[in-house]
């Protein structure tokens, strides 16, 4: 347990471990969260997100609730820095921060987040675009995206639609990637991977199941340090793509990527 000294934390019971955590980062939580609204303040996203100067506010605020949550970040390569509309791997709400602090990106979320205490004010603040999954309005969504795309702001979404335990990428939702096709923008991939403290894929990060959210954060609070390892891949070219070849490809990257990120960072 880094967060107390750690000859004295491994003499404690595994329960009292994990409380004294959850108590500690708590508080830091806290601290990252009114950061992160005085932060919104002064640069006027509460008022009117969305800002090409936003993203780097998003990156400082997203770091900070990445120390808070005990998250260490690992990016494997180059993060781009060229105009596109970027997509990854979806495992947990987790990810918003860890992608966030590494990438100048806005972001797609789905419209229960918009509702949470705290968050979802802090989202909204953030520039995230909104959407209910299976209720019709993707192609709405696709054209607020494709008018930030054409203002070179750059948007990122999790096309799988629903978070996943990580060990693989499911079915793409390709409606949203119409966005790129229509604007003639790249599409970035980036893959994520969640390493537990025994080496292995986490199974604590993976916000899954019927787990409410409150349940998990009290879990993600309470659990030891977790790297969260980020590959970028290579963007992909819309020329000679429709939606449903790009989304094939994209598809087939991502599962290449993955396997590849977790062959590298994980115990055998």
């Amino acid at each position: 347990m880094s967060d107390v000294q750690p000859s004295f934390a491994a003499s404690l019971p595994t329960q009292t471990r994990r409380q004294i955590r959850r108590t500690l980062r708590s508080s830091g939580l806290l601290v990252a969260v009114g950061q992160g609204f005085y932060a919104a303040g002064v640069s006027g996203a509460l008022t009117k997100p969305n800002q090409p100067h936003h993203p780097r506010v998003i990156r400082d605020v997203c770091l900070r609730l990445c120390n808070a949550l005990a998250v260490d970040v690992k990016i494997h390569g180059e993060m781009p820095t060229e105009h596109a509309l970027w997509v990854s791997n979806h495992v947990s709400w987790v990810d918003i921060p860890v992608i966030g602090s590494s990438a100048p990106v806005f972001f797609l979320s789905k419209a229960e987040v918009a509702s949470w205490p705290v968050i979802g004010r802090l989202a909204k603040a953030a520039g995230s675009l909104f959407i209910k999954r299976g209720s019709g309005d993707a192609s709405a969504v696709a054209v607020q995206i494709a008018g930030f795309l054409r203002q070179k702001l750059p948007v990122l979404f999790f096309p799988e639609g629903t978070t996943t335990d990580g060990r693989d990428i499911r079915r793409l939702h390709s409606k949203l990637l119409s966005a790129a096709v229509e604007t003639g923008t790249p599409v970035q991939p980036l893959i994520l991977c969640y390493r537990g403290p025994d080496g292995r894929l986490d199974s604590i990060m993976p916000y899954i199941g019927e787990m409410t959210f409150g349940t998990h954060l009290k879990d993600v609070l309470g659990r030891s340090r977790v790297q969260a390892h980020i590959l970028p891949l290579p963007a992909i070219s819309v020329e000679g793509h429709d939606v449903h070849t790009l989304t094939d490809e994209l598809l087939r990257k991502m599962r290449e990527g993955l396997a590849t990120l977790q062959a590298e960072v994980l115990v055998k």
